[in-house]
């Protein structure tokens, strides 16, 4: 049976069934979601909507096959009368938020409010929110000293990243997938080199090779010059900003090129410093060893932390999303 005749089948008995059940019965909403990262996301998120009247289940888009991803969320979604019934898609924003329509898959996000969105690229923009980062190095160390400005690093980070990133949205906005792809663009503004006893030498580092590849985009398209500048007014209403930049690039390459870069060696020192305390305060070798076994056998990877984290309720993308699920669940 193809894909989606199967889930439009499995969308009717899942409204047919909670027809069938006493009006005091909460109706139940299924959310496909893209991959099993994004369940832990979307339940946390929806579950603060549910009532009396209604109550979610986080699914992926397929129980037949190991099939994931945005399209087969979307393809399982937008072919079937059920969405908005019983049915919600839940999916990360990519580039399709930026793009307000420039694209048929931007238009149907966009313009469809029973599929809800990340805003920020993904979820790892999230879960990378600057004003969450030290409480995961807190979870993560169980130490609660603050040794980074991490606002202030990705605040910086951003406003480097800023207008090449316009470029970048330029090309993909005009569906050229080659003049200056994704890939060729997060190979400028990954982060090399951290190091904590002068954390901002990597940031300027990164500004020259920005720069660089400024300056070359400009020479081969001169004519280009103004209209990306001009996206600045197009963005800035949507949240994109040059401190919030790192919110709206692709969410892997934030997490594991640029914020995975800085919490690690900020975890270690941190650590370091708890392991150090204990050799300091122990009593005797034995009290040493038993409490030094008991800290290490508490402690999570940074990864981990970073991956849990829900600390990032302050987001303002974040707070977009809840009103959008909230407007929903209030016409249900």
């Amino acid at each position: 049976m193809p894909t989606t005749l199967r889930d439009n089948l499995t969308s009717a008995y899942i409204h047919a069934a909670d027809k069938l059940r006493p009006d005091s019965c909460r109706r139940r909403i299924v959310a496909y979601v893209e991959s099993y990262d994004d369940i832990s996301f979307w339940r946390s998120l929806l579950e603060e909507f549910e009532s009396d009247k209604c109550f979610f289940q986080v699914m992926l888009p397929s129980s037949t096959t190991l099939a994931k991803g945005k399209k087969m969320v979307l393809l399982n979604t937008l072919n079937t009368s059920e969405l908005g019934k019983s049915l919600i898609a839940c999916v990360d924003s990519d580039y399709d938020f930026l793009l307000q329509g420039a694209t048929s898959t931007s238009r149907k996000i966009n313009e469809n409010q029973y599929i809800f969105q990340t805003y920020a690229y993904a979820i790892e923009n999230h879960h990378c929110f600057a004003g969450s980062l030290h409480e995961v190095c807190v979870q993560a160390t169980l130490n609660d000293r603050m040794i980074l400005d991490f606002d202030k690093f990705l605040s910086q980070y951003s406003e480097i990243a800023y207008p090449l990133f316009l470029w970048n949205l330029w090309f993909y906005r005009n569906h050229d997938n080659h003049s200056f792809a994704m890939n060729d663009f997060n190979s400028y503004t990954r982060i090399r080199n951290f190091n904590l006893n002068n954390p901002y030498a990597c940031l300027r580092e990164m500004e020259k090779q920005v720069q660089h590849k400024l300056h070359l985009l400009e020479r081969k398209f001169p004519d280009l010059i103004a209209p990306v500048n001009e996206l600045t007014t197009i963005f800035e209403p949507l949240g994109l900003k040059p401190a919030t930049t790192y919110l709206y690039m692709q969410g892997h390459h934030i997490m594991d090129n640029v914020v995975m870069k800085i919490l690690i060696p900020v975890c270690t020192i941190l650590r370091r410093e708890r392991e150090e305390e204990i050799k300091r305060l122990a009593s005797h070798e034995e009290q040493y060893h038993n409490e030094l076994t008991a800290y290490q056998n508490s402690l999570s990877s940074v990864e981990l932390m970073l991956k849990k984290n829900i600390s990032f309720r302050s987001l303002f993308l974040h707070r977009w999303v809840r009103e959008d699920i909230k407007e929903f669940v209030d016409h249900i």
